[in-house]
């Protein structure tokens, strides 16, 4: 890229070249620099002085490069480059001195300098100044658009995170109405099958409760978690098992066929899986814990576990019962009958992409479902 370019592309740089302060004691020398420079194509403010030069810098917020003689009355080259260096977003300095020694011209270097020079008498330095101030406006050019992609980087890195963060908001507020309504459903589910003498009404309003339940509770877990992008299975599961639980145990009370000697417990490794996974997972372990209270006791006591663990490539879920098993007839115990739960259980393994398999050599009923870990990539241990 030429010169012209760099400086046309670039705010802050003389469209016709480089805007250049050269401060140097020497009328004479600062007359020549000046008129050889404006022939290559800069514009040059000549500075008699360190003072002046720092002067023209502060006036003129367009220079681009600065060239300093170390010879100058008052403050020397080495004393206004510290100067220039103390300003906010200085312009890049040129050190020029008439001097051969590399002590100066180190010691320009370690003070910010970014070229040093060597002058001479017949005025060939000029040449190198030339390109050293070419040199530095390209190197000013690049840190500028550096800088630039930087910035953008920045305030689209800000950006996103308070997209991110007013969508985990939004996120939470959601569940915490959706947790909300759902209990209030929950709720009137209740109260209509508190208030009705039909023990078969109570039964299937309470099988409506829990379906509610298991829905609802994903919904604060989300809202009571920080990640509203997965469910920690463990606390779902153990709630949800303890509201099955609560309800076996209510629904014993003054019935004929007395629940509250049956215990539901939880085996299950700490996973976590995304909320529409869980949701079904959830519902599934509902269902089979309802058959189970169903059928599986007669005599109104008995255990059914819940587990929840990886076997293999794949996730498992089994609810197994200590009761009566299946028997003679293939729809008694879980997930035999061929209706509402049997139908929602098949809705949820749709959605998992898993299977059922009952196993029939369990003394009692014990079904299993299994879907592919690989079909989930928000599952991993929690």
């Amino acid at each position: 890229m030429s010169n012209s370019t760099a400086a046309a592309s670039t705010p802050g740089l003389h469209p016709a070249g480089s805007r250049v302060v050269y401060a140097g004691d020497d009328d004479g020398l600062r007359r020549l620099v000046s008129r050889r420079l404006a022939r290559l194509g800069h514009a040059v403010l000549p500075a008699e002085s360190g003072d002046h030069a720092l002067e023209l810098i502060a006036d003129d917020a367009r220079v681009d490069v600065v060239v300093l003689d170390h010879a100058m009355p008052g403050k020397d080259g080495l004393a206004t480059l510290a100067e220039i260096r103390l300003r906010p977003n200085p312009p890049p300095v040129i050190f020029v001195t008439g001097q051969e020694d590399p002590r100066l011209a180190v010691a320009a270097l370690k003070a910010g300098a970014v070229d040093c020079v060597v002058k001479d008498v017949a005025g060939q330095f000029i040449v190198l100044v030339d390109a050293a101030i070419r040199a530095a406006v390209d190197r000013e050019r690049l840190r500028r658009a550096k800088e630039e992609i930087e910035r953008e980087v920045r305030l689209a890195r800000d950006r996103a995170e308070r997209l991110a963060e007013e969508r985990s908001l939004l996120m939470r507020e959601m569940n915490h109405r959706v947790a909300n309504s759902l209990q209030l459903v929950a709720a009137m589910l209740h109260l209509q099958a508190s208030g009705s003498e039909d023990e078969g009404v109570r039964a299937a309003l309470g099988e409506a409760r829990g379906r509610v339940f298991a829905v609802g509770q994903i919904h604060t877990r989300l809202y009571n978690s920080d990640d509203v992008q997965s469910v920690d299975m463990v606390e779902y599961l153990n709630a949800l098992v303890d509201e099955l639980q609560r309800s076996a145990d209510a629904a014993g009370e003054g019935s004929a066929r007395a629940r509250s000697g049956i215990a539901i417990t939880l085996d299950a490794e700490p996973l976590e899986l995304s909320p529409d996974q869980g949701v079904a997972v959830g519902v599934i372990v509902t269902e089979l814990v309802i058959n189970a209270l169903k059928h599986a006791f007669p005599a109104g006591s008995g255990a059914i576990a819940v587990s929840l663990r990886r076997d293999g490539s794949s996730l498992e879920i089994t609810v197994a019962d200590d009761g009566v098993g299946y028997g003679d007839e293939p729809s008694a115990g879980p997930a035999g009958r061929r209706g509402l739960g049997s139908s929602i259980i098949q809705a949820m393994l749709a959605k998992l992409g898993g299977s059922l398999e009952r196993a029939e050599s369990w003394p009692g009923t014990r079904v299993a479902i299994r879907f592919a870990v690989a079909g989930f990539p928000a599952l991993q241990p929690a």
